[in-house]
């Protein structure tokens, strides 16, 4: 009895478990399509109304905020990342680099970019941590603050903003980075 009680509560916990991580990974997708959208759209009217330079500030000063914004209404932790990153502050943990580090495997075997998606249940420090990233395609757009040709005016704000950028050199397709989130579980 006290051995079928015992594979109860295993089953009980592993399909509670399952079921926590199915409801992070749609709340992650929602956060990160969010995430994108709104990150896109300034963008895009950064470009419209002020250009590259302005873009930059959008990605200086606004991705930051709409990530912590997103972060607070979807109760998880959401940024982006990069094997090559321009802000110091979105340095890849190993786990981002292990997952970015498949992703440019299946790219280089044929998958889509743009279907990249990983999410896992790992180990933590503070106890088990629900994962997911989702690949950021490199766009047309993208080149005129990431390609390897960056006008000069451009090439000087980058410079100004992030000395020690890694973040160019991308050429049309490539992984720029990725979308990540977390949440640690109870």
């Amino acid at each position: 009895m006290k051995k079928l009680l015992l594979l109860g509560l295993v089953l009980l916990s592993s399909s509670a478990i399952a079921d926590g991580h199915q409801q992070f990974t749609q709340q992650s997708q929602a956060a990160i399509k969010e995430f994108a959208s709104t990150l896109k759209s300034s963008l895009v009217a950064a470009m419209k109304s002020g250009g590259p330079i302005e873009a930059i500030t959008v990605c200086n000063q606004v991705a930051p905020v709409i990530a912590t914004e997103l972060s607070k209404k979807y109760s998880l932790d959401i940024a982006r990342t990069s094997l090559k990153v321009r802000n110091p502050n979105n340095q890849a943990d190993d786990w981002e680099k292990d997952v970015l580090t498949q992703f440019e495997q299946l790219k280089e075997n044929g998958d889509p970019v743009q279907s990249l998606v990983f999410s896992e249940i790992v180990n933590a420090d503070k106890g088990q941590e629900m994962r997911m990233m989702k690949a950021i395609p490199t766009g047309k757009v993208c080149l005129t603050c990431h390609g390897s040709n960056i006008d000069q005016s451009v090439q000087k704000r980058l410079d100004e903003l992030y000395p020690n950028d890694q973040a160019t050199g991308f050429e049309l397709g490539d992984i720029r980075g990725a979308f990540t989130v977390r949440k640690i579980t109870d």
